[in-house]
Protein backbone atom coordinates (compact mmCIF):
# COMPACT_ATOMS: atom_id res chain seq x y z
CA UNK A 1 0.00 0.00 0.00
CA UNK A 2 1.37 3.42 -0.92
CA UNK A 3 0.22 6.92 -1.71
CA UNK A 4 -0.07 6.30 -5.43
CA UNK A 5 -2.05 3.09 -5.08
CA UNK A 6 -4.37 4.51 -2.44
CA UNK A 7 -5.01 7.65 -4.51
CA UNK A 8 -5.91 5.65 -7.61
CA UNK A 9 -8.16 3.24 -5.72
CA UNK A 10 -9.93 6.12 -4.00
CA UNK A 11 -10.57 7.91 -7.31
CA UNK A 12 -11.88 4.71 -8.90
CA UNK A 13 -14.21 4.01 -5.99
CA UNK A 14 -15.62 7.54 -5.97
CA UNK A 15 -16.00 7.50 -9.77
CA UNK A 16 -17.88 4.20 -9.64
CA UNK A 17 -20.54 5.50 -7.28
CA UNK A 18 -21.71 8.28 -9.63
CA UNK A 19 -24.14 7.95 -12.53
CA UNK A 20 -23.95 10.30 -15.52
CA UNK A 21 -27.35 11.76 -14.66
CA UNK A 22 -26.06 12.58 -11.17
CA UNK A 23 -23.71 15.16 -12.68
CA UNK A 24 -25.85 16.33 -15.59
CA UNK A 25 -24.28 14.27 -18.38
CA UNK A 26 -26.34 12.87 -21.25
CA UNK A 27 -25.58 9.25 -22.13
CA UNK A 28 -27.78 8.78 -25.23
CA UNK A 29 -28.69 5.31 -23.95
CA UNK A 30 -25.16 3.98 -24.45
CA UNK A 31 -24.39 0.67 -22.76
CA UNK A 32 -21.81 0.67 -19.99
CA UNK A 33 -19.73 -2.34 -19.12
CA UNK A 34 -19.02 -1.05 -15.58
CA UNK A 35 -21.09 1.18 -13.29
CA UNK A 36 -20.26 4.79 -12.67
CA UNK A 37 -18.59 7.54 -14.64
CA UNK A 38 -15.91 6.89 -17.21
CA UNK A 39 -12.48 8.42 -16.82
CA UNK A 40 -13.11 10.61 -19.84
CA UNK A 41 -16.27 11.97 -18.23
CA UNK A 42 -14.49 12.84 -14.99
CA UNK A 43 -11.79 14.60 -16.99
CA UNK A 44 -14.41 16.53 -18.96
CA UNK A 45 -16.17 17.65 -15.78
CA UNK A 46 -12.88 18.63 -14.15
CA UNK A 47 -11.62 20.52 -17.22
CA UNK A 48 -8.46 18.45 -17.61
CA UNK A 49 -7.25 16.07 -20.30
CA UNK A 50 -8.40 12.47 -20.21
CA UNK A 51 -4.83 11.09 -20.56
CA UNK A 52 -3.70 13.17 -17.57
CA UNK A 53 -6.56 11.98 -15.38
CA UNK A 54 -5.88 8.38 -16.45
CA UNK A 55 -2.21 8.72 -15.48
CA UNK A 56 -3.24 10.19 -12.13
CA UNK A 57 -5.64 7.34 -11.42
CA UNK A 58 -3.04 4.76 -12.46
CA UNK A 59 -0.34 6.29 -10.27
CA UNK A 60 1.82 7.38 -13.21
CA UNK A 61 1.55 11.12 -12.59
CA UNK A 62 3.56 12.34 -9.62
CA UNK A 63 2.19 15.84 -9.16
CA UNK A 64 -1.24 17.38 -9.05
CA UNK A 65 -1.77 21.02 -8.20
CA UNK A 66 -4.31 22.07 -5.55
CA UNK A 67 -6.40 23.58 -8.36
CA UNK A 68 -6.54 20.27 -10.24
CA UNK A 69 -7.40 18.36 -7.07
CA UNK A 70 -10.20 20.81 -6.33
CA UNK A 71 -11.54 20.42 -9.88
CA UNK A 72 -11.50 16.62 -9.59
CA UNK A 73 -13.17 16.82 -6.18
CA UNK A 74 -15.89 19.00 -7.69
CA UNK A 75 -16.37 16.60 -10.59
CA UNK A 76 -16.70 13.62 -8.24
CA UNK A 77 -19.05 15.46 -5.86
CA UNK A 78 -16.75 14.78 -2.90
CA UNK A 79 -17.73 15.75 0.61
CA UNK A 80 -15.44 18.03 2.61
CA UNK A 81 -13.97 15.02 4.43
CA UNK A 82 -13.36 13.27 1.11
CA UNK A 83 -11.71 16.41 -0.31
CA UNK A 84 -9.34 16.51 2.65
CA UNK A 85 -8.56 12.82 2.18
CA UNK A 86 -7.87 13.38 -1.52
CA UNK A 87 -5.35 16.12 -0.71
CA UNK A 88 -3.64 13.92 1.89
CA UNK A 89 -3.33 11.02 -0.56
CA UNK A 90 -1.93 13.30 -3.27
CA UNK A 91 0.58 14.71 -0.80
CA UNK A 92 1.56 11.22 0.35
CA UNK A 93 2.22 10.23 -3.26
CA UNK A 94 4.85 12.96 -3.53
CA UNK A 95 6.64 12.07 -0.30
CA UNK A 96 9.47 9.58 -0.11
CA UNK A 97 8.42 6.43 1.72
CA UNK A 98 9.94 6.29 5.19
CA UNK A 99 12.09 3.27 6.03
CA UNK A 100 12.30 4.13 9.73
CA UNK A 101 10.12 2.27 12.19
CA UNK A 102 8.15 4.82 14.23
CA UNK A 103 9.00 5.10 17.90
CA UNK A 104 6.56 3.49 20.36
CA UNK A 105 3.72 5.85 21.16
CA UNK A 106 3.37 7.21 24.67
CA UNK A 107 0.83 9.41 26.39
CA UNK A 108 1.96 12.62 28.02
CA UNK A 109 1.63 13.42 31.71
CA UNK A 110 -1.07 15.93 30.78
CA UNK A 111 -3.13 13.22 29.05
CA UNK A 112 -2.70 10.90 32.04
CA UNK A 113 -3.95 13.68 34.32
CA UNK A 114 -6.94 14.18 32.01
CA UNK A 115 -7.79 10.48 32.26
CA UNK A 116 -7.75 10.74 36.05
CA UNK A 117 -9.95 13.85 35.93
CA UNK A 118 -12.47 12.04 33.73
CA UNK A 119 -12.69 9.07 36.07
CA UNK A 120 -16.52 9.20 36.11
CA UNK A 121 -16.68 8.85 32.31
CA UNK A 122 -15.34 5.85 30.36
CA UNK A 123 -12.30 7.19 28.52
CA UNK A 124 -9.61 5.64 26.33
CA UNK A 125 -6.66 7.08 24.40
CA UNK A 126 -6.04 5.77 20.88
CA UNK A 127 -2.85 6.09 18.83
CA UNK A 128 -2.42 6.73 15.13
CA UNK A 129 -3.25 3.12 14.23
CA UNK A 130 -5.98 2.73 16.90
CA UNK A 131 -3.71 1.10 19.47
CA UNK A 132 -5.13 1.61 22.97
CA UNK A 133 -2.43 3.69 24.64
CA UNK A 134 -4.27 4.20 27.93
CA UNK A 135 -7.68 3.96 29.56
CA UNK A 136 -9.17 4.89 32.86
CA UNK A 137 -10.79 2.32 35.13
CA UNK A 138 -14.28 2.83 33.71
CA UNK A 139 -13.05 2.91 30.10
CA UNK A 140 -11.43 -0.48 30.60
CA UNK A 141 -14.56 -1.83 32.27
CA UNK A 142 -16.91 -0.62 29.53
CA UNK A 143 -14.96 -1.68 26.45
CA UNK A 144 -12.56 -4.44 27.41
CA UNK A 145 -13.11 -5.79 30.90
CA UNK A 146 -12.07 -9.21 29.60
CA UNK A 147 -8.52 -7.93 29.06
CA UNK A 148 -5.88 -7.19 31.73
CA UNK A 149 -6.22 -3.62 33.09
CA UNK A 150 -2.52 -2.91 32.50
CA UNK A 151 -2.50 -4.17 28.89
CA UNK A 152 -1.94 -0.70 27.32
CA UNK A 153 1.19 0.02 29.37
CA UNK A 154 3.61 -1.88 27.12
CA UNK A 155 3.66 -1.67 23.27
CA UNK A 156 3.93 -5.46 23.03
CA UNK A 157 0.66 -6.06 24.93
CA UNK A 158 -1.43 -3.10 23.81
CA UNK A 159 -4.90 -3.91 22.51
CA UNK A 160 -5.87 -2.43 19.17
CA UNK A 161 -9.40 -1.09 18.88
CA UNK A 162 -9.82 -1.91 15.18
CA UNK A 163 -8.57 -5.44 15.76
CA UNK A 164 -10.91 -5.83 18.73
CA UNK A 165 -13.96 -4.62 16.79
CA UNK A 166 -13.40 -7.01 13.89
CA UNK A 167 -11.73 -10.02 15.50
CA UNK A 168 -12.78 -10.11 19.17
CA UNK A 169 -16.02 -11.88 20.14
CA UNK A 170 -16.52 -9.65 23.20
CA UNK A 171 -16.66 -6.47 21.11
CA UNK A 172 -18.97 -8.12 18.58
CA UNK A 173 -21.45 -8.92 21.33
CA UNK A 174 -20.99 -5.54 23.01
CA UNK A 175 -22.50 -3.62 20.06
CA UNK A 176 -25.97 -4.83 18.96
CA UNK A 177 -25.59 -2.72 15.82
CA UNK A 178 -22.06 -3.96 15.24
CA UNK A 179 -22.03 -2.93 11.58
CA UNK A 180 -22.41 0.77 12.44
CA UNK A 181 -19.43 0.57 14.76
CA UNK A 182 -17.44 -1.35 12.15
CA UNK A 183 -18.15 1.28 9.49
CA UNK A 184 -16.99 4.03 11.84
CA UNK A 185 -13.74 2.18 12.57
CA UNK A 186 -13.02 1.69 8.86
CA UNK A 187 -13.84 5.31 8.06
CA UNK A 188 -11.41 6.54 10.68
CA UNK A 189 -8.74 4.08 9.52
CA UNK A 190 -9.07 5.48 6.00
CA UNK A 191 -8.32 8.93 7.35
CA UNK A 192 -5.36 7.55 9.32
CA UNK A 193 -3.91 6.01 6.14
CA UNK A 194 -4.13 9.36 4.39
CA UNK A 195 -2.16 10.97 7.20
CA UNK A 196 0.33 8.12 7.77
CA UNK A 197 0.51 6.23 4.49
CA UNK A 198 4.02 4.90 5.20
CA UNK A 199 3.45 3.76 8.80
CA UNK A 200 4.37 0.04 8.75
CA UNK A 201 2.35 -0.77 11.87
CA UNK A 202 -0.78 0.75 10.35
CA UNK A 203 -0.25 -0.99 7.01
CA UNK A 204 0.38 -4.34 8.72
CA UNK A 205 -2.83 -3.90 10.70
CA UNK A 206 -4.86 -3.28 7.55
CA UNK A 207 -3.28 -6.30 5.88
CA UNK A 208 -4.06 -8.50 8.89
CA UNK A 209 -7.68 -7.37 9.06
CA UNK A 210 -8.16 -7.77 5.30
CA UNK A 211 -6.96 -11.38 5.47
CA UNK A 212 -8.80 -12.37 8.66
CA UNK A 213 -12.10 -10.48 8.38
CA UNK A 214 -14.26 -10.67 5.23
CA UNK A 215 -16.41 -7.86 6.67
CA UNK A 216 -13.38 -5.60 6.99
CA UNK A 217 -12.22 -6.44 3.46
CA UNK A 218 -15.63 -5.52 2.04
CA UNK A 219 -15.87 -2.25 3.96
CA UNK A 220 -12.27 -1.32 3.19
CA UNK A 221 -12.84 -1.88 -0.52
CA UNK A 222 -15.64 0.69 -0.49
CA UNK A 223 -13.13 3.51 0.22
CA UNK A 224 -15.73 5.33 2.30
CA UNK A 225 -14.38 8.37 4.14
CA UNK A 226 -16.57 8.78 7.19
CA UNK A 227 -15.03 10.61 10.15
CA UNK A 228 -16.87 9.67 13.30
CA UNK A 229 -16.22 12.32 15.95
CA UNK A 230 -19.55 12.01 17.76
CA UNK A 231 -21.85 8.97 17.66
CA UNK A 232 -24.41 7.29 19.89
CA UNK A 233 -24.12 3.53 20.31
CA UNK A 234 -26.38 1.00 21.98
CA UNK A 235 -24.42 -1.52 24.03
CA UNK A 236 -25.19 -4.84 25.65
CA UNK A 237 -22.68 -5.07 28.48
CA UNK A 238 -22.19 -8.46 30.17
CA UNK A 239 -22.22 -6.93 33.67
CA UNK A 240 -24.89 -4.20 33.53
CA UNK A 241 -26.99 -5.07 30.49
CA UNK A 242 -28.35 -2.63 27.92
CA UNK A 243 -27.24 0.99 27.79
CA UNK A 244 -26.66 3.75 25.25
CA UNK A 245 -23.61 6.01 25.31
CA UNK A 246 -22.47 8.92 23.19
CA UNK A 247 -18.86 8.49 22.14
CA UNK A 248 -16.96 11.71 21.44
CA UNK A 249 -13.50 11.60 19.87
CA UNK A 250 -11.22 14.51 20.71
CA UNK A 251 -7.80 15.19 19.27
CA UNK A 252 -5.14 15.28 21.95
CA UNK A 253 -3.86 18.87 22.38
CA UNK A 254 -0.34 17.64 23.14
CA UNK A 255 -0.12 14.83 20.53
CA UNK A 256 -2.06 15.53 17.30
CA UNK A 257 -1.86 11.87 16.23
CA UNK A 258 -3.52 10.65 19.43
CA UNK A 259 -7.25 10.71 20.15
CA UNK A 260 -9.19 10.74 23.41
CA UNK A 261 -12.51 8.89 23.24
CA UNK A 262 -14.98 9.81 25.99
CA UNK A 263 -18.31 8.00 26.53
CA UNK A 264 -21.19 9.74 28.28
CA UNK A 265 -24.80 8.85 29.04
CA UNK A 266 -27.79 11.14 29.39
CA UNK A 267 -27.95 12.40 32.99
CA UNK A 268 -30.62 10.64 35.02
CA UNK A 269 -31.20 8.00 32.35
CA UNK A 270 -31.13 4.22 32.82
CA UNK A 271 -27.87 4.26 30.84
CA UNK A 272 -26.30 6.60 33.38
CA UNK A 273 -27.48 4.29 36.15
CA UNK A 274 -25.87 1.38 34.30
CA UNK A 275 -22.56 3.26 34.10
CA UNK A 276 -22.73 4.01 37.81
CA UNK A 277 -23.35 0.34 38.54
CA UNK A 278 -20.44 -0.63 36.31
CA UNK A 279 -18.16 1.77 38.16
CA UNK A 280 -19.20 0.25 41.50
CA UNK A 281 -18.89 -3.33 40.26
CA UNK A 282 -15.38 -2.85 38.89
CA UNK A 283 -13.93 -0.43 41.45
CA UNK A 284 -10.60 -1.58 42.91
CA UNK A 285 -11.00 -3.34 46.24
CA UNK A 286 -9.63 -1.28 49.10
CA UNK A 287 -7.36 -3.14 51.47
CA UNK A 288 -8.02 -2.58 55.16
CA UNK A 289 -4.95 -1.31 56.98
CA UNK A 290 -5.20 -1.70 60.77
CA UNK A 291 -4.00 1.25 62.79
Amino acid sequence: MNGSGELGEFLKARRARLLPEDVGLKTYLDKRRVPGLRREEVALLAGISAPYYTRLEQGQSHRASPEILDAIAQALCLTESERTHLRLLADAKQRRPSTRRPAPERVTDATTALLDALNDAPTIVLGRSTDVLAWNQLGHALYAGHLPPDAPRQPSTRPNMARLVFLDAHLRELYPDWLSKARAVVGNLRIAVGRNSDDPLLLNLIGELTVNSPEFAALWGDHRIQPCDVAAYAMNHPLVGSLTVTQQTLQSPSRPDQYIVVATAEPGSPSQTALNLLAQATAPTKTYQPT
